[in-house]
């Protein structure tokens, strides 16, 4: 792990076991991740599934950031399915990273590394070479205005390699909801699309620099051939469900 805390005010997160599931909590209302014991690398979550939908726009990434550990699950569904990938995961809660072994999270290597920072100060300063940006930062009091600003999302777009690809988990009945969007929209000069999760809670964004973001492109079959079995066989459905409920952000 590297990096530095900037924030010493953090909610203290828990874990609660039950049966063959563990979870990740800041409040007893709010499950920020969930794991299966006996198949840890699972996306239990519908929303993580969505936001997965990335390799539907580039199958094969070579550097992957995540802002946002939590319980781990779409960094370890990434390190078991994307080995050619390299991973910075960015997170600003030392309770968070302090629990990645309960939750199966692999020590850093050559291709992982856990940074402790504020997900928007570090992408104010990060090198245009993140090939997929994945921001899921929450905490006991939802959404960090932090990472739903203009500046952050400007950030994130100067952030992205050439066909660099955000994904934004928003949660859809925000009373800022429209706004977010709105923001992210503008950064990335309307090139941008919505899918609501199949739980009906979450919305997540996807945005590109230089790739489109269309229906046609997330209908392509152009990632068919370059996943494993395994992956496409975990995600069909939910390429499926992304095809036919993305919508268009407005400008």
């Amino acid at each position: 792990m590297t990096g530095r805390f900037v924030n010493l005010n953090f909610d203290a997160p828990f874990v609660v076991q039950d049966g063959n599931s563990r979870s990740l909590h800041f409040t007893m209302g709010e499950t920020q991740s969930s794991m299966r014991l006996d198949q840890p690398d699972e996306l239990r979550i519908d929303y993580t599934r969505t936001m997965m939908g990335f390799l539907l726009l580039n199958p094969r990434p070579r550097n992957i950031t995540m802002v946002g550990l939590g319980g781990g699950s779409l960094v370890k569904f990434c390190r078991r399915h994307l080995p050619q990938a390299n991973i910075t995961v960015v997170e600003n809660n030392p309770g968070v990273i302090a629990l990645r072994r309960s939750f199966g999270i692999p020590d850093d290597d050559a291709s992982l590394r856990v940074v402790a920072d504020d997900g928007a100060a570090y992408l104010g300063t990060a090198a245009a070479t993140i090939d997929i940006l994945l921001v899921d930062g929450f905490d006991g009091g939802g959404q960090p205005a932090q990472l739903c600003s203009q500046q952050f999302y400007d950030h994130c777009f100067a952030a992205m390699s050439a066909g660099g690809i955000l994904v934004v988990n928003l949660h859809a009945d925000h009373p800022q909801h429209e706004l977010f969007c709105q923001r992210i929209a503008h950064s990335f000069k309307g090139n941008a699309m919505q899918v609501v999760a199949a739980d009906k809670t979450n919305c997540v964004v996807f945005a590109a620099r230089r790739r489109p973001v269309t229906l046609q492109s997330l209908r392509s079959r152009q990632w068919a051939e370059q996943l494993s079995e395994e992956l496409r066989s975990r995600l069909r459905g939910e390429f499926a469900h992304i095809g036919w409920s993305a919508c268009q952000l407005p400008l």
